[in-house]
């Protein structure tokens, strides 16, 4: 279970990762502040409620922290959705990072 537990929150990072610098993009080239406020904060919260169930007090503590973050994946699912639906995104970022969310 540690390793599934290890390559999950690796995954998670590097999310994260991509995603503040989406951010970076969106605010620097793009010049949108609130909706790429929304995509970083949901984004980048999937990997940190990982972390926080990992060290979890209890299992029904580890699933709910769990549960969270799988609503958090969808909330920035919806988010990539609209960026490129607005087109902030074209399809080749938006598809890119789609996987990645879903993963």
């Amino acid at each position: 279970m540690a390793k599934t537990r290890s390559l999950v929150c690796e995954k998670a990072y590097a999310f994260s990762i991509r995603i503040v610098r989406l951010y970076q993009y969106l605010v620097g080239e793009k010049k949108e502040w609130v909706l790429a406020k929304q995509l970083l904060r949901s984004g980048t919260a999937i990997g940190a409620l990982i972390e926080e169930a990992i060290g979890g007090e209890s299992d029904a503590d580890f699933k709910h922290k769990l549960k969270i973050a799988y609503k958090e994946a969808r909330e920035t699912h919806y988010w990539i959705r609209l960026l490129t639906d607005t087109d902030y995104l074209n399809d080749n970022q938006s598809e890119s990072i789609k996987n990645d969310c879903k993963n």
